[in-house]
């Protein structure tokens, strides 16, 4: 009896042991996620706008964060800066290209934890074709249950990306070479 036992409880044990990372899916669904941008126009003002399509997973372990990672998808040709003959603009091969690059995304390869709810994340970005590291500063925003018995999490980052890096060819002037990520990120547990 007592062989028959030990297995049992040794199973038990392992089957018991709680999974340390969390899976999320970003809530585009319920449009509680963002990706903004913003660019100097000439200079003299801010264009803002964002992405309307792009979805993502990402893993997040209190524990363990530096074994967090995420993965994000993002459609171009959803570009939305307020303003019709702008977009169109901004889609064609001056900019972002969508016809030829219909796909951009953003995949981490470290997360590092630096005190107060503030990481940095490193990961690669492609955009029309071109893929580049980068570094985001994250802040935790915050976690927990949700009125309709799921579990969220949400992060909020910021980073900076030159526009010639990404192979995009439209001069705007010496004060529009780079463009603004705000990056607004709320996930649902899994």
């Amino acid at each position: 009896m007592k062989i028959f036992l030990l297995p049992l409880i040794t199973a038990s044990f392992v089957f018991a042991a709680p999974l340390q990372a969390e899976d999320y899916v970003i809530d585009t669904k319920g449009a509680h996620a963002f990706i903004q941008f913003r660019i100097k126009h000439l200079g003299y003002s801010w264009l803002l706008g964002r992405f309307n399509e792009f979805s993502g997973r990402f893993s997040y372990d209190e524990k363990n964060p530096q074994a967090s990672k995420i993965s994000v998808d993002i459609k171009p040709a959803s570009v939305d800066s307020n303003h019709g003959e702008r977009d169109k603009h901004l889609r064609g091969d001056e900019f972002l290209y969508v016809d030829k690059y219909p796909k951009a995304s953003f995949v981490s390869t470290s997360f590092t934890e630096k005190g107060d709810g503030k990481a940095e994340l490193k990961g690669d970005l492609t955009l029309r074709g071109v893929t580049k590291p980068v570094v985001i500063a994250v802040e935790h925003i915050g976690h927990g249950k949700d009125p309709w018995g799921g579990y969220r999490r949400g992060f909020f980052g910021t980073t900076e990306i030159a526009l010639a890096d990404f192979g995009i060819p439209f001069d705007l002037g010496p004060a529009s070479k780079t463009v603004q990520l705000e990056l607004s990120v709320e996930g649902i547990r899994q």
